[in-house]
């Protein structure tokens, strides 16, 4: 009965098939060369709704299906039909791509009532199949660096398009898992300075209909239908289970390095849409289990995430599913941790989100999973989906909240500077209150749902004609960054206005407490042509341009992680004293451009563009593992979002006769302490200018 899924002993291979309402399941197989159905199986053991067989003599490589029996009856949510051949939902390896056809719906297409009606052809022809693995695999002693989330720098990054055009990856291994595994990728990301990388979907997903039909692709892959398996397009060769140990070969060549390696997972929706979609597997093999079903009507789906479908987290066996996929990826493939896609969709009971949730309270308590990166996406498309600041310890979250107010700072919006410091400050708003610390916030200001950096500068709206919905998708609202004309430009400057912004950006996010977040490419200057919703591009709009890499922005980028990474002032493990009224002797404190400390009018002044912080080293709590103080240098940072220079005057309360400028986004310098050459003999009551849109760091010495 248990484990669930094709499990093979040497000997045979035990199947194992969660369905509560089924009535009867065959066990369908299928020879490897030929495709063709071998034998027809009935499985009749059940127990507690698993059925299961073992059959003899079955060895790894071995390809499977099921057909389910059991009512049709779509208004009372049951859609079962023998005549549609079903993927397992614990299947390791898929042999190929669906093919789609009208024979993959469990309801005659184009029939009046459609969804109401009972398809009977079979499936078989134009469906995947199943494979039986073996778990076996050399990990040569190599183990994950175990990462402290206080050193992370989280970089996005999709298996295709960070390989597709890279020179120096073999044609042949471009767009791969062997790819990623590259030495020359992995060599720009560890240069780079990043930590952990957190892939895009690679779960085994489908490319919907209307895509293929247009000639367009899910490139993103947020469309999972094999929680276990990894994607085919991603294998090189022409054996699925070899695709498995490809993956893992990529993780053991980052932990080699010492980086880790995050899945981004999609565990709230199905492939299989709503009514109207493909019976694939979950539905045939039963529906009213695994999906949210109005309670109106249980022919229509409970979509909380716009895909058409919500897995239903209310049935155990739907929970321990996910638990076990996730557990796989760990136990077995080696990952690192997890990037949930619509969290708040996994933590929905009955109406709901829950922060005490079934789900959230086997995660937390599980021994394996909590050694791992948890990271929420929190929010959902259904009432109350906003969650940002709302997991419980043990999560860290994509800030939002971060993301908007930094875009707004930096184009000028009217914004309160007390909200610009509390998300430079790790959000402590958002998460000291539930006892976790500035890491839980993952700071981001461009992700693959969106503009890239380069094109969040040059674009003051969306450019989606390519995707074939009339620039109709997409968010609309990037609003004016005051960069002159939109898009491609020779005008130097524009493009020294466009670069500036882009500078501002990421010093901000790099120089903020809490987790970095960088966008796969960005540090390149890629750009999709103002394409804020690429997701269907499976093309040169998408993919890395590493022949034409923005060599000065790179640089700069690599700078400032490094400059982040020497300095634990700007990655606190716990919260800093943080002073927003006059200051004392707090880590971290504020000050106007007259070098007066900060008022709490001051704050909430909608026009101020300006102001300064001070990092102490001399008040830095103690960072290390046992408690042990770590030393720092103490910081001035100066940030002016103002179209004009402003002249800042230095705090009386901060005596030093001599400041190093270690950071200047107006000219792009990076200096590490002791290297650059803007030193500034000035003591309490000197003035500094700070060019318009940039900001300053000095270091005392």
């Amino acid at each position: 009965m248990y484990p669930l899924g094709a499990t093979w002993d040497g000997n045979g291979v035990n199947f194992a098939l969660f369905s509560r309402h089924a009535t009867a399941v065959e066990l369908c197989l299928f020879d490897a060369e030929t495709g063709l159905e071998t034998h027809r199986i009935p499985v009749r053991e059940h127990t507690a709704w698993i059925w299961h067989t073992y059959v003899p003599g079955l060895a790894p490589g071995q390809r499977y299906g099921y057909r389910v029996h059991g009512p049709h009856d779509p208004g009372e949510g049951h859609r079962f039909n023998p005549a549609k051949l079903l993927l397992d939902p614990y299947a390791k390896a898929l042999d190929g791509p669906l093919e789609w056809s009208d024979r993959v719906f469990g309801y005659r297409v184009g029939d009046p009532g459609e969804d109401l009606s009972l398809d009977p052809r079979d499936s078989a022809p134009v469906m995947p199949r199943c494979v039986v693995t073996d778990a076996a695999y050399d990990w040569e002693g190599v183990e994950s660096p175990r990462i402290p989330w206080h050193e992370t720098v989280l970089y996005e990054a999709h298996v295709k398009g960070m390989t597709a055009r890279h020179p120096e990856v073999p044609e042949e291994l471009r767009g791969t898992f062997a790819g990623m595994a590259h030495p020359a990728v992995i060599g720009h990301l560890k240069e780079l300075g990043v930590t952990t990388v957190e892939l895009m979907p690679i779960h085994y997903f489908v490319d919907e209909r209307h895509l293929v039909e247009r000639g367009l692709r899910n490139y993103w892959g947020y469309n999972s239908i094999g929680f276990f398996a990894p994607d085919c397009r991603y294998g090189t060769g022409d054996d699925p289970a070899d695709y498995i140990r490809q993956f893992r070969d990529m993780v053991k060549a980052y932990h080699r390095e010492g980086m880790e390696i995050v899945l981004d997972v999609v565990y709230n929706h199905t492939a299989e849409g709503n009514q109207l979609g493909p019976t694939l597997s979950f539905r045939g093999i039963d529906n009213r289990a695994y999906y949210r079903l109005s309670e109106e009507d249980r022919r229509y789906y409970v979509d909380y995430t716009g895909c058409g479908n919500t897995l239903n987290m209310l049935q155990p066996r739907v929970v321990q599913g996910i638990m076990d996929s996730l557990r796989y990826w760990v136990g077995d493939m080696g990952v690192d941790g997890f990037r949930f896609d619509l969290a708040p969709a996994l933590a929905r009971e009955f109406y709901d989100v829950n922060m005490l949730s079934t789900f959230l309270q086997i995660v937390q308590q599980d021994p394996l999973l909590a050694e791992t990166k948890l990271i929420a996406e929190p929010w959902d498309v259904g009432p109350g989906g906003y969650q940002v600041g709302n997991f419980p310890p043990g999560w860290v979250e994509w800030n939002g909240k971060y993301r908007n107010t930094m875009r707004d700072y930096w184009r000028g919006e009217e914004a309160r500077l007390g909200e610009f410091a509390l998300r430079l400050t790790g959000s402590s708003d958002l998460y000291q209150g539930s006892s976790r610390n500035p890491s839980a916030s993952v700071n981001l200001v461009t992700v693959h749902d969106g503009f890239t950096l380069h094109d969040l500068v040059s674009y003051n709206e969306k450019h989606n004609e390519a995707n074939g919905w009339d620039n109709t998708d997409g968010t609309d609202d990037n609003r004016s960054w005051n960069c002159g004309v939109e898009g491609p430009t020779s005008d130097p400057d524009i493009l020294e206005l466009r670069a500036r912004q882009r500078r501002n950006l990421m010093a901000t996010l790099l120089l903020s407490q809490g987790v970095p977040l960088i966008l796969g490419g960005d540090e390149l200057g890629r750009t999709q042509g103002g394409n804020n919703n690429a997701y269907c591009q499976d093309n040169e709009i998408s993919w890395l341009d590493w022949e034409n890499p923005d060599e000065a922005f790179l640089a700069f980028t690599r700078d400032l992680v490094r400059f982040r990474k020497n300095h634990p002032v700007f990655r606190h493990r716990r919260w800093p004293s943080n002073r927003f009224t006059p200051p004392d002797e707090d880590a971290i404190s504020w000050y106007g451009p007259s070098g007066e400390g900060m008022s709490e009018e001051d704050w909430e002044v909608g026009h101020a563009r300006s102001v300064a912080m001070f990092l102490s080293g001399d008040a830095f709590p103690s960072t290390g593992p046992r408690g042990q103080r770590i030393e720092d240098d103490s910081f001035l940072v100066f940030f002016n979002a103002d179209v004009d220079a402003v002249r800042f005057v230095i705090p009386e309360s901060l005596p030093a006769e001599r400041w190093e400028c270690c950071i200047d986004t107006a000219t792009g310098v990076v200096g590490p302490a002791g290297e650059s050459e803007g030193y500034l003999s000035l003591g309490p009551g000197g003035e500094l200018d700070v060019g318009g849109r940039s900001l300053r760091v000095f270091r005392r010495v």
